[in-house]
């Protein structure tokens, strides 16, 4: 059956965003995107698993996948995050490398750069340009990462005011390939609400807690539940941490700062799902489980 030449060819391109900590990835994956697809915070490390966005604009579909920042691990999560950004840049068709616009790269970025010199087409882009003063040094930046070999195209970009942007999307279009889209032409990511729901907390807690606790919690949401009679979810969550001390600081005196966690993720959760949510959030301790494999799988990080 011959084909028809009114019928619109669609094509898919997929993209891992790779780079250091708190270069930037998420805050770009939700500007392409146009959702809060990742959670965004000043701390390093903010994400840990590769996190899934998808833009489609006619018949080219964007699927982005943000990827935890690149850097020496301390501990088997740190370890397993690493892992995850280095095995993306094997399921894609190009990979966005993200830099600063000025400073040394890191030992972590020059290993990355390496990685990519063997794996398949590059393009390195340069965030926070709406930050500049000095462009001399973003010239400078632009050279050093061209004299590299590695990069197929230097761009620059802001994600903070989306400067670039449509740029970077014109580019990566020329890396699609025919064929269907392989998701839903509205959806903007492929993780469940109940992830989604756990990011959130979890942001939460990254931007109201100090700093010794972020980095050794982790959020479940146990139960998802749609009550048929009306336009409400009942969600109950945990949070792990790892010491009794933490949980006492998470709770605060009298549950002030876990209320004050809780108000704040219901309100993005219900933004975010378009519906009312009864959200129960509960605290317990779970002893250095990022350091222990089996504690790593069941509270949901995927191995690479």
């Amino acid at each position: 059956m011959p084909n028809d030449p009114g019928k619109v060819k669609t094509s898919s391109v997929f993209v891992a965003l790779v780079g250091r900590p708190n270069v930037g990835k998420s805050s770009l994956t939700n500007r392409l995107v146009g959702e809060k697809v990742a959670i965004v915070t000043q701390k390093p490390q903010t994400t840990r698993s590769r996190i899934t966005g998808i833009l489609t604009r006619g018949p080219v579909q964007y699927v982005l996948m943000d990827t935890p920042g690149i850097h020496v691990p301390r501990n088997k999560l740190d370890a397993r995050m690493t892992q995850t950004a280095a095995a993306s840049i094997k399921d894609v068709d190009v990979t966005v490398m993200l830099f600063e616009p000025s400073g040394p790269f890191t030992e972590s970025e020059l290993k990355m750069i390496e990685a990519l010199r063997q794996g398949g087409p590059a393009l390195a882009v340069i965030n926070k340009v709406d930050l500049l003063r000095d462009f001399s040094a973003l010239e400078a930046r632009e050279r050093e990462l061209e004299a590299l070999g590695v990069f197929e195209a230097v761009l620059t970009v802001s994600a903070q005011d989306g400067t670039g942007c449509e740029a970077l999307l014109e580019k990566l279009r020329g890396y699609a390939e025919p064929g269907p889209h392989y998701f839903d032409d509205d959806a903007f990511t492929d993780m469940p609400e109940k992830e989604l729901v756990a990011e959130l907390i979890r942001e939460k807690l990254l931007l109201f807690m100090r700093e010794e606790i972020p980095h050794g919690v982790a959020v479940t949401v146990e139960s998802f539940k749609e009550r048929p009679d009306r336009d409400l979810v009942d969600i109950a969550a945990v949070i792990c941490c790892e010491r009794q001390n933490h949980k006492g600081m998470i709770i605060g005196k009298g549950g002030q700062m876990l209320k004050k966690i809780a108000t704040a993720a219901r309100l993005d959760c219900e933004d975010l799902l378009g519906v009312h949510i009864n959200l129960s959030v509960f605290v317990k301790v779970v002893p250095d489980w990022r350091n222990r494999e089996k504690q790593i799988d069941e509270l949901g990080f995927a191995k690479p």
